[in-house]
């Protein structure tokens, strides 16, 4: 399985740290906790065929419980790991176990979505965010493909006051979009037509995407044959033509709901419920977090805390890119439910989704698909 998260202090070095006693009774607490949701007590444990007394194993969970990787609802209750030791028991003891999706669950998934390949993309992308939220059981969430937009006919920079400029850009497809950028101190009008002369010459008939990186590397290293004025006026409108609304244009599915609230511990909580179904109506939020994926190899995952978005419901997000034919990354996927996921089976089948997803709507079949 593919990065998800890594961080400077590897979850096997934690593991090592503890003695054979402590990382098995971890591993059983982890395990009753994501089989039942419930606090997991000692005579829990003894009865998983622990060979020590209640009392050796109350004491272990003591220490491990000052190591922040267990927590107790109730001062009677027993013990519920934290996201801190969710996140140990996912990145360490589950890198031990080849994390691989069962066949079964591999043809539902060809079969559902090879079924909806023919159909519009925003009712394909929707039939997989619904198959991700009955095979999860949590709430399946798809982000549509980011665009490289229509090539583009003009640019023009247009003085409309003092330090102020509009920057114009045309499409091919004749829409219009308009953004103001501050001007330095004393530019002068030349520069702003310099600017313009220079981005036609080399944007006219492409995209944003195509030229951007070379546009900028260019300018950047002064070989753009422009004054310095002229230079930051360049770079000021790429910045704002293709970063100041990462999600124009798409569209954010969610399926599954209803699923969130099948969990008795969230279900309790009004207010819980109440801040997860306010973010998830927040979707140029979810589109950023579900873009994050883009930054790793591949699936990723955030518990409670670690995802701001997130923090209040303690909820787990998984998710993982999709990429077209050329592998390049041009969407993302994911599920949102309860931190007692089953990550074991919930994380490969995310990452199996994207892959179906990617090559089906890129125009491709599921077959030599990589498991």
């Amino acid at each position: 399985m593919r990065d998800m998260n890594s961080k400077p202090s590897s979850p096997q070095s934690q593991l090592s740290a503890m003695d054979e006693r402590s990382r098995t009774i971890f591993r059983e607490i982890v395990d009753a906790y994501l089989e039942t949701g419930e606090p997991v007590g000692s005579r829990t444990i003894a009865r998983r065929g622990i060979s020590l007394s209640s009392a050796s194993i109350r004491n272990v969970m003591a220490d491990l419980a000052e190591q922040g990787l267990l927590d107790s609802p109730h001062t009677s209750a027993g013990r519920l790991p934290t996201h801190q030791g969710l996140r140990l028991f996912v990145d360490g003891l589950m890198e031990v176990q080849q994390m691989k999706l069962g066949a079964v669950d591999k043809r539902k998934i060809q079969q559902r979505l090879s079924a909806a390949q023919n159909r519009p993309p925003e009712d394909f992308l929707g039939e997989a965010s619904e198959l991700l939220s009955g095979l999860v059981g949590g709430a399946g969430l798809v982000a549509s493909p980011k665009s490289d937009g229509s090539a583009i006919k003009h640019v023009e920079f247009v003085s409309v006051g003092p330090g102020q400029a509009l920057a114009v850009i045309v499409s091919s497809d004749d829409d219009v979009e308009n953004r103001l950028i501050s001007l330095p101190d004393g530019m002068p009008l030349s520069a702003l037509q310099e600017a313009s002369n220079y981005l036609n010459a080399r944007l006219r008939g492409k995209t944003l995407s195509e030229v951007k990186s070379d546009i900028l590397t260019e300018v950047r290293e002064k070989r753009a044959q422009l004054d310095e004025k002229a230079s930051t006026l360049v770079e000021a409108g790429m910045a704002h033509w293709t970063g100041e609304d990462p999600i124009r244009g798409r569209s954010l599915i969610i399926r599954g709901r209803a699923n969130l609230l099948g969990d008795e511990q969230l279900a309790e909580d009004v207010d819980k419920v109440r801040d997860l179904f306010s973010y998830l109506d927040k979707t140029e939020s979810l589109i950023q977090v579900l873009d994050r994926a883009h930054e790793a190899e591949g699936v990723r995952l955030f518990i409670g805390a670690e995802n701001k978005l997130f923090s209040l419901s303690g909820s787990s997000v998984i998710v993982a890119p999709y990429m077209n034919s050329e592998r390049k990354v041009v969407g993302a996927l994911g599920v949102i439910g309860p931190t007692r996921l089953n990550y074991a089976r919930v994380i490969p089948m995310v990452d199996y989704t994207a892959q179906v997803v990617g090559r089906l709507l890129d125009g491709g079949s599921t077959e030599k698909l990589e498991d």
